[in-house]
């Protein structure tokens, strides 16, 4: 029989113990009290005035040039939508996020994928590429504790990619929603902030700093980009969530945003140094890099694995994990992607261990 009690390392979201659900009450009740025409009312597409200030601040930008959606998923359809084409050549990191894959697949851009090393992008891969004649309209990245393999672009290949980006002509889509999330190391600078050229448009999302029910992202790039996105927006939805914006505004601008980021950063650490403990102890083969920061963890547990019998057998152990060929055109048979941020550190070794006894059972 399946072990119902079931531990999963399959999801990058929050548990519930590290959102702070009375700072949310309380900023949704400010929110009503502070503005109860634009809390309910539909607003416009670009999203809610007060947010929509304080994202260009914290990225100092003006506020056309920013556009808040519902959620970075919402972003980065619209953004696709707007470069990708038909067989538009588009550059994405392998392995990169699932969702990514799926929304360039359904546009049919034509995809080349550039491993991912532990500093980030091969910078050297891509260049072999772009000497070799293609020509992306697009590069997607995710620069801080990438997902699903959970590591940082290094200062010197952000530098690098923008130079690449000037050289060849093309637009990097920083994906950056755990750029808040670092517990420890060196926090480079975006490479928004260092683009002199308008090659950048950088997304980001409230999901993983305060929760993912209010479902806000939003996208930051060249004004007339944003404003032919925002159209598409007019017409897609009149208006995203005002109320949802108009909480997190309150949220950040009482100081409860801040607060609920030191809070996550320090469960998230806790876990991720249980589980890299725990993966040495019960899978001592199993090789990976562990994060600085974020939600997720990438495994490679060796020659001869098959990922999905792994999976299929964690589940029977009451283990909920993802398999590396989800983030993948081909490959990464031997892998997975462990997401630690919903398990409390006391559940993790008991996790672990039942993902070992999966992996014996998957080879026999």
């Amino acid at each position: 029989m399946p072990n119902t009690d079931v531990i999963s390392f399959s999801r990058g979201a929050p548990s519930l113990d590290i959102v702070d659900t009375e700072g949310i009450k309380a900023a949704a009740t400010a929110a009503l009290d502070a503005d109860p025409a634009g809390t309910t009312g539909y607003g416009t597409s670009v999203g809610y005035p007060a947010l929509r200030e304080w994202i260009a601040a914290k990225h100092g930008v003006n506020p056309e040039n920013v556009l808040v959606t519902n959620g970075s998923m919402q972003a980065d359809a619209f953004l696709f939508d707007a470069l990708v084409k038909p067989d538009s050549p588009v550059i994405v990191e392998r392995p990169t996020y699932d969702r990514t894959l799926l929304g360039l697949r359904e546009r049919r851009g034509r995809l080349h994928p550039v491993r991912v090393q532990a500093d980030g992008l091969d910078i050297e891969e891509l260049e072999v590429l772009l000497k070799g004649g293609v020509r992306p309209s697009l590069a997607h990245i995710i620069p801080n504790f990438q997902n699903p393999a959970g590591v940082t672009l290094s200062g010197e290949k952000r530098v690098r990619l923008l130079q690449l980006a000037n050289e060849y002509d093309f637009t990097i889509f920083e994906d950056d929603p755990y750029l808040d999330i670092r517990f420890r190391g060196e926090q480079f600078p975006t490479m928004l902030e260092q683009d002199r050229d308008q090659r950048v448009v950088y997304a980001s999302s409230f999901s993983k700093t305060v929760c993912p029910g209010l479902r806000t992202g939003y996208l930051v790039g060249p004004a007339d980009l944003i404003a032919q996105i925002a159209a598409a927006a007019t017409n897609t939805y009149i208006a995203p969530n005002m109320f949802a914006q108009s909480t997190i505004y309150q949220f950040a601008a009482s100081g409860a945003l801040d607060r609920s980021i030191e809070t996550v950063k320090a469960a998230l650490e806790e876990r991720v140094d249980q589980l890299a403990a725990s993966l040495r102890a019960h899978l001592p083969n199993a090789e990976f890099v562990v994060p600085d920061g974020g939600y997720f963890l990438w495994v490679d547990l060796g020659e001869g694995v098959d990922c999905a019998k792994v999976a299929a057998a964690a589940a029977e152990e009451g283990v909920q994990v993802v398999k590396g060929t989800d983030f993948v055109l081909e490959g990464g048979e031997s892998c997975l992607r462990l997401a630690y941020s919903a398990v409390k550190a006391d559940r993790i070794d008991e996790g672990v261990r039942r993902l070992a006894k999966a992996v014996e059972s998957s080879r026999a």
